[in-house]
């Protein structure tokens, strides 16, 4: 979009929150960037230039506004509706990849050479893959400032940073302040809680509708990996350098996240994953615009507008779910999923709530006693082989990996049919346009709004629905009375 100048400048004037993390404004006279919905008074159209990332503005010798610090704006929604290398690589990166395994990690994830992917990149956001890890962990370096009491030197390595002289002068360079100015600026200690907890804002684009969202967290919870506890969705975390957990709770504004972690250098890619779960980067006006052109979906639209999809912290663990979830109820569904945590999962201490346990990875669960599940054997069988194709990577369903070939490789597997398939696209590689057609909840509802029933007929009705499906079925499955539906009572 920054290439559309007259739109950009638009957007800038009339201070439209909803572009904020599309593109940034760079303001030639100060040399500062700033998200579109800047509070300050718009420059002179002839004052402003465009980028497509923060990354990029930052090359190009401008910092970051302190009035509305465009560094924590939401995430483009690009990253997440698209599948092709460069959205893959901006969720790996998101991820904390390029921190972990440098540029030749990313690119080995991808397929491609660093070469092939720094054009790529560049080509696109005006940064190589280095620059845009940088500006992330700027962001995260300038959490860690300014909400925890952590000595300097332990918040430069936390944050990805490879020397205390690097992380201060990136922050001094992208914030204009050093880490101690950052630090007095924000003129708050950390925030209220248990030792330990770091208490985030995670900014979203309105409209949100957390009924849903949050009802299907909470009612289809794992004991023991996941609750509902005063108003939040809780669950634990696997993660690269440890584990965690995050306490999500909807504002009206923006959603609280409070998150303990085991190892603070899993900071952004924990957020990562929380912004994902919550499916907090979509656009919800281009989701309801196209929708609502639809007669019988536009009620739906209107009463209860900005429906998110809700995602998944953990891929492999939401496909394994979702086998143990065929053709048997969410509370059945929530039994067996208890009982494989109960059993194979690592225990966690959760010294603010009811959790105990990771759910169990792939590699843990190749032991498993198929016959020690109450399930029939077509099902343990497909389990098994879930499993194993999981464990070995024959099965990839990380966030920089490909959907397409995601698809073929399950639907491959005896006993995972489109169902299945379409459910784990939809919540578990977050694809925006898959369409579970077959799923019975999908077709009520479709019934009662005088739409196509047949799963043919509503695929074929629902091609005008693209790419935005996957949205279309959170307000289908919304018209039914059912727990998933509504936000939890405290």
């Amino acid at each position: 979009m920054h290439t559309d100048h007259d739109r950009c400048v638009r957007a800038v004037q009339s201070k439209d929150a909803r572009f904020d993390g599309w593109f940034f404004t760079a303001v030639l006279t100060t040399r500062i960037y700033c998200r579109p919905s800047c509070p300050v008074v718009p420059p002179k159209v002839e004052n402003m230039t465009f980028y497509p990332s923060a990354a990029a503005a930052q090359q190009a010798g401008f910092r970051a506004c302190k009035r509305c610090r465009p560094d924590a704006a939401p995430g483009s929604p690009h990253w997440n509706q698209r599948a092709d290398a460069v959205a893959r690589a901006m969720r790996l990166i998101a991820d904390g990849v390029v921190d972990r395994d440098g540029v030749p990690g990313l690119a080995a994830r991808l397929g491609y050479s660093t070469r092939q992917i720094e054009r790529q990149l560049r080509a696109e956001l005006g940064a190589g893959p280095l620059a845009l890890a940088r500006a992330q962990r700027a962001q995260t370096a300038r959490l860690l400032i300014e909400t925890t009491a952590l000595p300097m030197a332990d918040i430069a390595f936390a944050a990805g940073f490879a020397s205390v002289r690097a992380f201060n002068e990136t922050v001094r360079e992208v914030f204009a302040l050093s880490p101690t100015e950052l630090r007095g600026r924000a003129g708050r200690g950390p925030g209220p809680g248990a030792p330990g907890v770091l208490a985030l804002r995670l900014p979203f684009r309105a409209p949100l509708c957390p009924d849903n969202l949050f009802g299907h967290l909470a009612a289809t919870a794992v004991p023991g990996v996941e609750e509902w506890r005063d108003g939040a969705y809780r669950r634990t975390l696997r993660l690269p350098y440890g584990h965690g957990v995050a306490a999500l709770r909807p504002r009206p504004d923006h959603i609280e996240c409070r998150l303990s972690l085991t190892d603070l250098r899993d900071l952004a890619g924990a957020i990562s994953r929380c912004r994902r779960l919550l499916d907090l980067d979509a656009d919800p006006e281009a989701v309801d615009a196209a929708l609502a052109a639809d007669p019988g979906l536009s009620p739906l639209v209107r009463k209860a507008p900005g429906r998110r999809v809700p995602r998944t912290a953990d891929a492999d663990e939401f496909a394994v779910r979702a086998v143990l979830g065929q053709q048997v109820s969410t509370a059945a569904a929530r039994t067996l999923a208890g009982r494989l945590a109960a059993a194979h999962g690592e225990p966690v201490d959760d010294p603010e709530g009811g959790l105990t346990r990771l759910f169990p990875a792939a590699p843990a669960l190749t032991g498993l006693d198929p016959a020690a599940l109450a399930m029939p054997a077509t099902r343990r069988a497909t389990l098994t082989r879930l499993i194993g194709a999981l464990a070995t990577g024959d099965l990839a369903l990380d966030v920089g990996g490909d959907r397409d070939e995601a698809r073929r490789r399950l639907a491959a597997l005896p006993g995972v049919g489109p169902w299945t398939v379409e459910i784990v696209a939809m919540r578990a590689l977050g694809d925006p346009d898959a369409f579970p057609a077959t799923d019975l909840g999908v077709r009520r509802a479709a019934r009662e709004l005088g739409l196509p029933a047949t799963p043919a007929a509503l695929t074929r009705h629902s091609a005008a629905w693209r790419p935005w499906r996957a949205y279309a079925v959170q307000y289908l499955w919304a018209t039914d009375d059912h727990p998933i539906n509504y936000l939890p009572a405290d």
